[in-house]
């Protein structure tokens, strides 16, 4: 006997059988496969689609075992869970007959009785935990790890997996080999596919670089890569991976090539920003990509030089500094001191050769700390060379010309370099006319900073791609230069610049409106617009002039009143982009730019943290997925 379903009909018991598969799809080999409706999986590592009619998954171990032979399942155990207790049922047997008779009377005259729950199979074994579920925990632990840099031995941590087990008791966490060779590997793969959809959708970008060698004394280059989108700023690592040949600018710029090749982005680099090293430098000039020195590292050059003057008197407070680390008893009774004196408890800084900051820090952290820094020495270490009532002073006025330096580095961008450079110049000029107020280092350390800017910021002005940002800035514009001949010479190749912008999906518009307009003429031909039709056809036609686009763009933008400096240009740019859309195309290619290196620079920092002592066997490929993960996890 058969029967006549309908379509819908059909379509109902279709939705049952997909229903009734998908309730069976409770084994581990799910883990790793996506079900596709009605009868297929695809494997989420190598995306291959495979056959599961009649609901098995057969062709999936199959496929697992010849392919993937390394992959490993997590068998998924069920942990006993304590039975109820359940009464014992002789106890109603042997009570008295009396009792049961007036109970039973009771129960009848007053409710029905209520029938006791039978016990089922969930009691005794807890239901495994599904597979899906499974996987999306693995994510997020995954995730957990490369975001907190966590070692993968936290997975064999006691009170790790106590915890995890008190959270649910059904999730089997997975081995490290597992973790390490499939599940950190898979969100790899899934984030790097993110970041190329964004890397291919931009038009201008710029890359910074940077090297570092790891405690384990491996050398890694890392590459980070910063462009426009939907008017904002968004910055992205490309690449941190173990560089072991010699560091020379050949090398160097065929390791460079090689990423933008990977990243199809070698044509629309439009600067790379590196610090003043002479083997980066050349390699970038290798590559044909403009070059953008870093401002924090020629920064850093120039307050050092300065530094140098005052060099006795660094010393001094770093043996102070050393010391009351090294102490117990010192520190302790710094802290004490600190309290009598109401001063917050606040530990001395210590310096680090390669930041100039951290020296103005030190000296800053222990002037706060004067007079309990000076008892504690009396009281603990009298024979420690102390500072004078000269030196003090010393220090105080190298923090007042240093102060303003530090206020740079943390607002550092494209489009005010120019702005920021010329401030500094002004403030040393400043405090070399007002010398006679000065000790005689400190005097040198004005001369020799106020010679330093001199000599790498006397053309600041004419380069072309910190000068174009600045005049692009809706917040400084021509107030970005001191002379009017750089501004106008910024601005005039701004038109040049704008006329040669194309825009395709405007151009397509064009031709159909024109077009449009050329049918419609042809249907209403009158005698009296002939002659009219004629004469201006030609004017109508190359209406669209680029150069003068371009000119009246750039005049109206010079027009526009200034924006206040603490607001957004990217946001004025949105606002504009209508009005001024040559203008704007070409300021993707220029506000994109970064004015240092500190991107790559705080890469090396997570870097060195997951290459730490717990660490320290971690493949150079392992340490590239996680900072890659650990960079663009946001995106």
């Amino acid at each position: 006997m058969f029967l006549n379903l309908t379509g819908e009909s059909r379509g109902i018991v279709t939705s049952l059988t997909l229903l009734s598969l998908e309730s069976r799809r409770r084994s581990v080999i799910w883990t790793l496969f996506e079900f596709i409706p009605p009868a297929a999986a695809s494997c989420t590592i190598c995306k291959a689609k495979l056959s599961t009619k009649g609901g098995s998954t057969a062709n999936l171990h199959r496929h697992l075992k010849s392919k993937h032979p390394t992959v490993q399942l997590e068998q998924v155990r069920q942990e006993p869970q304590p039975a109820p207790t359940v009464e014992d049922s002789s106890s109603t047997s042997t009570a008295p007959a009396s009792t049961r008779t007036a109970v039973s009377t009771q129960g009848a005259t007053d409710r029905p009785r209520a029938r006791r729950a039978q016990a089922t199979l969930t009691h005794f074994v807890s239901r495994p935990i599904d597979p899906m579920r499974q996987r999306a925990m693995d994510e997020v632990l995954a995730k957990m790890i490369a975001l907190d840099l966590q070692p993968f031995s936290i997975v064999e941590d006691k009170g790790f997996r106590q915890y995890t087990k008190e959270l649910n008791p059904n999730y089997v966490l997975p081995s490290r080999k597992t973790l390490s060779n499939s599940i950190i590997p898979e969100l790899y793969r899934r984030t790097h596919e993110k970041v190329q959809e964004r890397v291919d959708k931009a038009e201008a970008v710029c890359l910074t670089t940077d090297c570092w060698t790891s405690r384990t004394t491996t050398s890694f280059m890392s590459v980070t890569y910063h462009f426009i989108s939907d008017f904002k700023n968004v910055s992205v690592l490309l690449d941190c991976f173990e560089m072991s040949d010699r560091h020379t600018a050949d090398n160097l710029a065929e390791q460079l090539l090689r990423v933008a090749r990977e990243w199809n982005i070698v044509h629309k680099v439009v600067a790379c920003v590196s610090d003043n090293a002479a083997n980066v430098v050349k390699a970038i000039q290798n590559t044909g990509w403009p070059h953008l020195f870093c401002f924090a590292h020629t920064l850093n050059l120039i307050v050092h030089s300065g530094i140098a003057a005052i060099k006795p008197t660094v010393d001094k407070v770093k043996a102070i500094v050393e010391y009351m680390h090294k102490s117990t008893v010192a520190s302790e009774k710094l802290k004490a001191t600190q309290n009598q004196l109401g001063l917050p408890e606040l530990r001395l800084k210590q310096d680090f050769p390669t930041r100039w900051n951290s020296t103005y820090y030190m000296l800053e952290r222990i002037l706060q700390n004067r007079e309990a820094v000076i008892t504690t020495l009396a009281l603990t270490n009298p024979r420690l060379a102390t500072l004078s009532p000269e030196e003090w002073e010393e220090m105080q006025q190298a923090c007042n010309v240093l102060k303003p330096f530090e206020e740079v580095t943390v607002e550092i961008s494209a489009s005010k370099v120019i702005l920021l450079a010329r401030g500094l110049q002004k403030i040393a000029s400043s405090h070399q006319r007002a010398a006679g107020n000065l000790s005689e280092p400190v005097r040198k350390l004005v001369d020799n900073i106020c010679s330093q800017m001199s000599h790498q910021f006397h053309k600041i002005e004419s380069h072309v791609l910190l000068s174009e940002a600045a005049a692009l800035d809706p917040r400084f514009k021509k107030k970005a230069f001191r002379q009017d001949e750089a501004a106008d010479n910024v601005f005039h190749r701004l038109c040049n610049s704008a006329a040669r912008m194309t825009f395709p999906n405007q151009q397509a518009e064009g031709e159909e409106e024109g077009a449009e307009a050329q049918e419609g003429s042809s249907t209403q031909e009158s005698a009296v617009w002939k002659e009219f039709d004629e004469q201006v056809f030609g004017l109508v036609t190359s209406s669209c002039n680029p150069t003068a686009d371009s000119v009246l763009e750039v005049r109206g933008f010079i027009e526009e009143p200034l924006v206040p400096r603490s607001s957004n240009p990217l946001t004025w740019w949105q606002s504009r982009r209508v009005v001024y859309p040559r203008l704007c195309e070409f300021m993707n290619r220029r506000l994109c730019i970064v004015a240092t290196s500190v991107p790559s620079e705080r890469v090396f920092s997570k870097t060195g943290q997951i290459v730490s002592e717990r660490r320290s066997r971690l493949s150079s490929s392992k340490v590239h997925q996680l900072v890659f993960i650990n960079a663009n996890l946001h995106m």
